[in-house]
């Protein structure tokens, strides 16, 4: 940023006030890394990882005009390119946004990396709509009178990201509605209608967190539908609490005690295996995920993640996946 207000300055004198105006709208560098290590207490074995190297330009064009483009570098060592979009904003109740980004649905899925209450999304957030961006438009309705709520809603192409050149007979979209009854609680009602391939898919999502205190309490439920019941519905659920406790530390700002439980039903991705028969991909499984996260002094973001994964199975299935996780998160 300071590069490019010089640059500008040497080749474009300007006044004091354009200065400021043009501070405005200079370009703004983010990104977030997060570095982990497991140990699987079922396998006995261990690895190193990468989960995100993301690093974003975002900023202003004009009053109405803002841009983000975001790369991940290392998403457990696959480069991986996320937003691409431009977004107007006429008027403070309305905007309206085109390109590649985030699908409008669910709560877990919505938060980013360093946003993360737990090293691991919960089931509702990965294994069922897990990598949920695609390429399309999106529009933001937005009441701050009585009871404020926002609407979201948005058709996309369905092909994901790396996929743009078909044109399509059918397309994805979603609606996402979020109310704020009161301070400190939000509602979320979410519906997703998809289609990877010959089979479309309905994703239907509720949740709801309320901050009391230093206490965090949070669920979300999600239900999935296939078209013609070719496959089973898929149901998932997630609830958890965590509890803020600060600290008058110099390097250390506060320490949070997790808590968590999840659980899934056979779930299909849409993908038809032998023709036209759809086998499970994610089998049923549950979870109990327990830890605490040390938040270290700001200018910056800069967590430390500790959390253990018992998972349960049914009794004809191998539990391979308990595990400890220690990661490492940084947002700058």
């Amino acid at each position: 940023v300071v590069l490019f207000l010089i640059t500008t300055l040497i080749i474009f004198p300007i006044s004091a006030v354009e200065l400021d105006s043009l501070k405005k709208y200079a370009p703004q560098v983010e990104g977030t890394i997060r570095a982990k290590y497991e140990y699987n207490s079922s396998l006995d074995g261990h690895r190193f990882q990468v989960r995100s190297a993301r690093f974003s330009l975002n900023g202003d064009l004009s009053p109405i005009t803002s841009y983000k483009a975001e790369i991940d570098l290392s998403d457990e060592g696959v480069t991986k390119m996320l937003d691409a979009y431009v977004r107007l904003k006429p008027v403070d109740w309305f905007n309206f946004t085109i390109g590649q980004q985030k699908i409008p649905f669910g709560t877990d899925n919505l938060r980013s990396p360093h946003q993360l209450y737990f090293a691991n999304r919960s089931f509702v957030g990965k294994q069922l709509v897990s990598g949920l961006r695609d390429v399309g438009a999106t529009v933001l309705f937005r009441n701050t009178n009585a009871v404020p709520f926002d609407f979201q809603a948005g058709v996309y192409n369905g092909d994901g990201l790396y996929y743009q050149q078909d044109w399509q007979k059918s397309v994805n979209y979603a609606l996402r509605l979020e109310v704020f009854p009161v301070k400190n609680m939000e509602i979320s009602l979410n519906y997703n209608s998809i289609k990877p391939e010959e089979l479309r898919m309905h994703l239907y999502d509720i949740g709801t967190y309320f901050d009391i205190s230093n206490l965090h309490l949070e669920g979300e439920f999600i239900y999935k539908t296939y078209y013609q019941n070719i496959f089973p519905d898929t149901k998932s659920y997630s609830v958890f609490a965590a509890y803020n406790i600060w600290t008058n530390k110099q390097f250390l700002k506060k320490i949070t005690p997790l808590m968590r439980f999840d659980s899934m039903t056979d779930n299909n991705k849409g993908k038809a295996v032998d023709g036209n028969i759809y086998k499970t991909d994610d089998i049923a499984r549950k979870r109990f995920t327990s830890g605490v996260t040390f938040s270290l002094a700001k200018p910056f973001l800069n967590d430390i993640r500790l959390n253990y994964e018992k998972y349960f199975y049914a009794d004809n299935v191998v539990n391979n996946d308990d595990k400890l996780v220690l990661e490492f998160v940084v947002r700058f």
